[in-house]
């Protein structure tokens, strides 16, 4: 294929994970299936899909239902019935905390005979930002902003937002009973695990405060002093821990996953497969700093086309960057960068990759594309690709040569994708 040919099916690739994660998709099989209650139907929710998951329940499924969902600015959608709030991520803001005490608050005096739908999705975590008692906004802004640029997985800033949250590691499941609770969620984080996907609402939590201690200290975070007392006091016993394993608030309460990374990154390479590539899938749940990640990835690269492979390298999961410089970029495009500077101009190896919210960080792109040529065009255009790396602005070497996805809010998640083709 040339140029033309190969960016488009890297294009339709991207697309295809994108869609098979539609809310109005995936969530039609497991309300065709939901009862209504004898009593109340109150949806809530949050994350980045909320928006379009609760537009999926109004007009999916045909019962009473009134509610309150919180989505990021521009990721909304028309609903009838239900509520929404916009909010700011990955920072969050006053509306965010304001729409997750409405949200709390909704779910409480509830009994047996009423149900409870969560819709759950990423970015829900700083969307649902409410304080621990003893705790402002301005404190979780503070820790939110250091763990974004300290290199720290979502794993490990989850555990520290659930120990500041009056609202997350399972304590809006533990506000809602009695009533049932039926939690739908779509994942964005490494090994679907729903004690991680937006910090667990729904869920028992398995940390602790010394956990999310621990975890400031590994990653040079010195919090606000009213952050440090509120976690060295429930490291103490002087808190009340998040629900546990096993906690009676749970009895009532059931999380589906109905997206996944992995069924995008098969969606996608169906595409591959049908034009004649092999396609080896890396993995869903691929972490670590994005520059490593893609030299790791470069080495794969270049030894499927040594050995003459027409091949398709497809992976997910959620890399990290360490901010060091003040340029513009997120992590897909700092892989990119850092693939194509592995690459060295390699010929006959493309690359796509994107985070399939439609938001490259804070920026406006998904993602970008990688070819041959990316260097060497960057370089005519008098732009030193390894000192945009070193100050993390891979976004003005894509912006410059019309190589950035732009997709808009797609109004799901399941986290970053990409896929590095090779030709012989």
């Amino acid at each position: 294929m040339n140029e033309t040919q190969t960016r488009a099916l890297l294009r339709a690739m991207f697309d295809a994970a994108i869609d098979a994660a539609s809310p109005a998709t995936c969530l039609r099989p497991f309300l065709h299936i939901l009862q209504p209650p004898k009593g109340r139907t109150i949806v809530v929710g949050a994350g980045k899909a909320a928006a379009a998951m609760a537009q999926a329940i109004e007009t999916q499924w045909p019962h009473p239902v009134s509610g309150l969902v919180v989505t990021r600015y521009g990721h909304g959608a028309d609903l009838k019935r239900i509520e929404l709030v916009e909010a700011a991520h990955p920072v969050p803001d006053a509306a965010g905390r304001e729409a997750a005490a409405r949200i709390l608050k909704a779910v409480q005096g509830l009994g047996t005979d009423d149900l409870v739908i969560a819709l759950i999705s990423g970015g829900g975590s700083a969307l649902l930002a409410l304080p621990a008692p003893g705790l402002t906004l301005e404190d979780k802004q503070a820790v939110n902003r250091a763990l974004l640029k300290s290199g720290a997985p979502i794993s490990a800033m989850n555990v520290v937002r659930k120990h500041l949250s009056a609202i997350k590691g399972g304590r809006l499941a533990a506000t809602a009973a009695p009533a049932c609770l039926v939690a739908y969620a779509i994942s964005d984080v490494p090994g679907d695990d729903l004690s991680i996907i937006a910090s667990g609402p729904t869920v028992p939590d398995p940390s602790s405060y010394a956990d999310a201690l621990a975890i400031l200290k590994r990653y040079g975070i010195d919090p606000p002093p009213s952050v440090s007392r509120h976690l060295q006091d429930g490291a103490a016993g002087k808190i009340a821990e998040t629900p546990k394993p096993g906690d009676a608030a749970f009895a009532r309460a059931a999380t589906e996953i109905v997206a996944t990374p992995m069924k995008s990154l098969q969606a996608a390479a169906e595409l591959a497969r049908a034009q004649g590539y092999e396609v080896e899938i890396l993995g869903d749940a691929i972490e670590g700093e994005a520059r490593e990640v893609a030299t790791q990835h470069a080495r794969l690269a270049l030894a499927a086309k040594a050995r003459g492979r027409k091949l398709a390298i497809v992976s997910g999961g959620e890399t990290t960057v360490t901010v060091r410089g003040q340029g513009r970029g997120g992590r897909n495009c700092e892989y990119l960068l850092a693939l194509a500077l592995a690459l060295d101009g390699a010929e006959n190896i493309w690359a796509v990759a994107g985070d399939t919210d439609g938001i490259d960080g804070s920026e406006d792109n998904a993602g970008a594309i990688v070819t041959p040529h990316t260097l060497s065009r960057g370089r005519k255009r008098m732009l030193d690709p390894q000192a945009l790396l070193d100050g993390n602005d891979s976004y003005r070497l894509f912006q410059t040569l019309d190589y950035l996805i732009v997709t808009g809010p797609t109004r799901t998640n399941v986290n970053d994708f990409r896929a590095i083709l090779i030709e012989p």
